[in-house]
């Protein structure tokens, strides 16, 4: 990545599954400095005790903080925003605590960022926050906005601001191929939602390559989509276990049966390029001009029981024996 040669990177949430995936990357690349900024000092002590890199700065503080993000990004050249709230029950019982850090929070980051002439921004979106029906989903939706109008005003202090969607993380924290394990090791039958479940599904590797590659075609105000593959849920439980045991659990308050990343209301704005999908600005007015690529057809959607790529169980059985390969 010759963008990263001598240059400074600060990872917001850089103590979870993906700010480590990244970390190890760019710690065998030729930045300068690498910046893990969280509000966990047990999960940043792990993570220095585990790299141990000359390169590598812990700033503990909150994206709430507009004042300590100020000192951090001093110097910053490049952000990936991974921080958020993410847990979708909690999100509903704690609705005010997910808008202080997915919304507020994200807005902290984008003025700090401006005022210290950071180049360029990445934030982390989800599959929820396309069409949602659930408090996380619609505050991430609200960041993706904040992320592309930031641009509108960004562009004269020489910032420049995108967003990247995908779908659930394989073996990231949280990811439901731990727990099925450990119930296929006691014999116990797995929760299964509901059998006809669909999810997008990414390698935390792939992630990492995505964002990065990103920094690098991005001019700013994007949504980068990456085309991957879905899996359906028993496919996963039987790549764990064959001849796996079950019970249904019912779908969680706001959680989808088949999720989206692109809604056919975007389909106007989408183009398709190699490997990817990207989302054209709603409101440019810092003079855009989108990517060459094909526009795809009226009323395109991009959901995970539609999909043209699908993961076979021989094909999820190998990945999750390599799912921390990054």
């Amino acid at each position: 990545m010759s963008f990263l040669e001598n240059a400074s990177v600060l990872i917001t949430g850089g103590t979870g599954s993906f700010g480590k995936a990244l970390t190890k990357k760019l710690i065998n690349s030729s930045a300068r400095r690498i910046v893990v900024f969280s509000r966990d000092e047990l999960k940043q002590l792990e993570m220095k005790n585990e790299f141990d890199n000359n390169r590598l700065r812990f700033f503990l503080g909150d994206i709430r903080d507009s004042s300590r993000l100020d000192i951090a990004l001093h110097g910053i050249d490049y952000v990936v925003h991974a921080a958020a709230l993410k847990q979708v029950d909690t999100g509903e019982y704690n609705p005010m605590e997910f808008v202080k850090t997915n919304i507020m929070g994200s807005q902290n980051l984008i003025d700090s960022c401006i005022r210290n002439n950071v180049k360029k921004v990445v934030a982390l979106s989800t599959d929820k926050a396309s069409s949602p029906i659930n408090l996380y989903g619609a505050t991430k939706l609200t960041a993706d906005k904040l992320f592309s109008a930031a641009n509108n005003y960004s562009v004269g202090y020489g910032t420049s601001f995108s967003v990247v969607r995908y779908g659930n993380v394989m073996g990231s924290r949280g990811s439901v191929i731990p727990l099925f394990k450990k119930l296929a090791e006691e014999d116990i039958p797995f929760p299964i939602t509901d059998k006809r479940m669909t999810r997008f599904w990414i390698t935390l590797a792939q992630a990492v390559e995505f964002v990065l590659d990103s920094f690098e075609i991005m001019s700013g105000g994007e949504l980068y989509v990456p085309q991957i593959p879905s899996m359906k849920i028993m496919d996963l439980a039987e790549a764990v276990k064959k001849d796996f045991k079950y019970f249904e659990v019912g779908v969680r308050p706001g959680e989808k049966l088949h999720e989206e990343m692109i809604s056919p209301d975007d389909s106007m704005r989408t183009l398709k390029l190699p490997g990817r999908y990207v989302v054209t600005p709603i409101f440019a007015e810092w003079g855009y001009s989108p990517p060459k690529g094909q526009a795809v057809e009226a009323n395109f959607s991009y959901r995970s029981d539609t999909n043209d790529l699908w993961l076979t169980i021989d094909k999820l059985r190998e990945l999750i024996g390599n799912r921390n390969d990054v």
